[in-house]
């Protein structure tokens, strides 16, 4: 190496001490909404965050607003979303294996990758802008790994990749279908199992779960119809809730609309609505005043339950075993004839007698995958066990706790079959209760199969894929 010069000192004292050399610098705040989706997904990977309530939380206390909100959200749902597939074409692209490429790089070569497979940005801004962010936090030697990786995925388009990295669809068809929209394979066999199909409804359910979902929300009863809430909002009435509205996905964020901040709509899927008005359709002789929801956090149904009821005089108990979701309950529920218990509701310290109890048990969520994006990746088979568990010793209590003649309602946001028709059939085989057809309880929703019980589907409704089964004491 050739040694460098030094220039003498001219000007005596006047001259400055020399500056210390600075560190990689973070991305100029030129770039808020790439350097905003990659702070979600580190805390993501870092702290288990949910991407639905941090980024949010994020863009406010940073101020991010219009266009740069916009694109932040995008990339951050987008992008948590595929991780599986944009892993695999990561690795096709890179020349260490992804175990060995810091996590903190994977994160935004992933945010990369998503620009240029996945959006309208063209792939060298996506290139750019990607390597720019690398450059600013992680200096020019991981900026040019980034660059060379980037460029190389660059080379073909999301479908060209699927062909290279997905197993033949003969050869294994839900595995094709699974990284081809960005879903892990157990999940993928969980849909098809409960659809009874490898070819073209599972592909359309994982397309649907794949895609942005319209937001809905819940128009409160006794306090605005449906038609007033879609008039205020720009919305348009639900196709099957008589209290839901649906939003374009791109409205911004719906917690800012003037009727969700008074407290008459809320943010609730309208698979939702129609699983908890599922609960109260079926008649029942004599009281019908007397409700329990026994898993009620973070009170969404309890909200929709209790202002039914508050109009027609009853009162819904609202069981939650979580203090911090018990308090969320309350305010759900405000101004409702409503009483928030904090109790097990495995055991909890309550009279019998119910007329109505809803059990929406706590599950998997494989369900509203499209509205929890990081959720496909962060749950493991591993889970179903316990939750099996817990689903079966809920439902068994909430049959105790019923009157004869009373009706029981059982819902999971789910549709594996060891969380639906599994624990149906078990608790069923242990107490002899009457299954109902709940088809009955969800007027004009089409296809609905074969029954008893009901399975609704992104693809098939526009929901969350919620799981009902209705049973009579």
């Amino acid at each position: 190496m050739n040694e460098r010069r030094t220039r003498k000192p001219s000007g005596g004292g006047n001259r400055r001490p020399p500056q210390k050399r600075k560190g990689p610098q973070r991305p100029p705040a030129e770039d808020p909404a790439r350097m905003a989706a990659w702070d979600v997904l580190r805390a993501v990977r870092e702290r288990d965050a949910y991407a639905n309530l941090a980024l949010p939380s994020l863009l406010s206390q940073r101020r991010i607003t219009g266009r740069d909100a916009a694109l932040a959200t995008e990339l951050t749902y987008g992008t948590c979303r595929a991780r599986g597939l944009l892993d695999a074409i990561i690795g096709e692209c890179s020349d260490r294996a992804l175990s060995d490429v810091d996590p903190d790089l994977l994160d935004v070569l992933r945010l990369g990758a998503y620009q240029i497979l996945r959006t309208r940005i063209p792939p060298h801004a996506s290139v750019a802008s990607t390597v720019d962010l690398v450059r600013g936090e992680g200096g020019s030697h991981l900026a040019g790994f980034a660059n060379a990786v980037l460029r190389r995925i660059s080379e073909r388009d999301e479908q060209q990749w699927i062909e290279k990295v997905a197993p033949p669809v003969e050869d294994d068809p839900v595995g094709h279908l699974a990284l081809r929209h960005a879903h892990p394979r157990w999940i993928a066999q969980a849909f098809a199992d409960a659809l009874g199909s490898t070819g073209d409804e599972l592909a359309d359910a994982l397309a649907a779960d794949d895609a942005r979902p319209d937001v809905h929300l819940l128009a409160r009863p006794g306090e605005i119809s449906a038609d007033e809430l879609a008039a205020i909002t720009g919305g348009e009435p639900a196709p099957y809730s008589p209290y839901g509205v649906r939003l374009d996905p791109g409205t911004g964020d719906p917690g800012e609309l003037e009727p969700v901040r008074e407290g008459f709509a809320v943010v609730q899927d309208e698979g939702s609505q129609l699983a908890a008005l599922a609960v109260t359709r079926p008649q029942v002789e004599g009281s019908d005043l007397r409700w329990l929801d026994l898993c009620a956090g973070p009170g969404g149904k309890a909200n929709l339950l209790g202002a039914l009821l508050t109009v027609d005089g009853g009162t819904l108990d609202a069981v939650e075993q979580a203090p911090h979701r018990a308090d969320l309950v309350r305010r759900a529920t405000e101004g409702l004839s409503v009483r928030v218990r904090v109790d097990d509701g495995r055991e909890p310290d309550l009279e019998p007698g119910y007329d109505r109890v809803l059990v929406d048990a706590p599950c998997t969520g494989l369900g509203a995958l499209r509205r929890r994006p990081e959720a496909r990746w962060r749950r493991q088979p591993s889970d179903l066990a316990e939750l099996g568990r817990l689903q079966r010793t809920l439902l068994l209590s909430a049959v105790e706790l019923t009157r004869p003649g009373g009706v029981v309602g059982y819902v999971v946001c789910s549709p594996h079959v060891s969380e639906t028709e599994g624990v149906v059939a078990d608790v069923v085989r242990r107490t002899g209760v009457r299954q109902l057809d709940a088809r009955e309880a969800f007027p004009d929703v089409p296809d609905l199969g074969a029954g008893p019980s009901v399975q609704l589907w992104p693809h098939r409704h526009g929901t969350d894929a919620m799981f009902c089964a209705l049973f009579r004491v």
